[in-house]
């Protein structure tokens, strides 16, 4: 009843930028809902899932990252649209990988649940 779907990645130089979104769409938002955060996530080749960055949309919008990519990510979102963006800019090779973008969503009367994105590949080299 949820689909998540990222677009925005591919092959950029170092140094470059790249801007990743991400748009949840299904039933569930034709009824009452909220969104309580919002995470992007990558996963390099032979390295472990690490959570890059955070926005919590329970808590007036508080973000987080991981502390790699402060001063050059950037997460915000478009609450209206159900939408997330991740601003990268100044890349290095070492944010090569698999990004994925995920939202935890109460719906009344149950549980929230986290979704998750197909992912899209981050590929930085020259």
């Amino acid at each position: 009843q949820v689909q998540l779907v990222e677009s925005g990645g591919g092959l950029v130089q170092p140094g470059g930028s790249l801007r990743l979104s991400c748009t949840a769409s299904g039933s569930i938002f034709d009824s009452a809902f909220e969104i309580y955060t919002k995470t992007w996530y990558r996963q390099a080749p032979g390295k472990q899932r690490e959570m890059v960055a955070r926005m919590s949309d329970h808590n007036g919008g508080l973000t987080n990252y991981v502390d790699s990519v402060k001063g050059r990510f950037t997460i915000s979102s478009d609450p209206a649209k159900n939408m997330v963006f991740l601003q990268m800019n100044n890349v290095k090779p070492e944010d090569t990988g698999v990004y994925y973008c995920s939202m935890l969503i109460k719906v009344p009367g149950r549980a929230s649940v986290d979704y998750w994105g197909q992912g899209t590949q981050v590929t930085v080299s020259s």
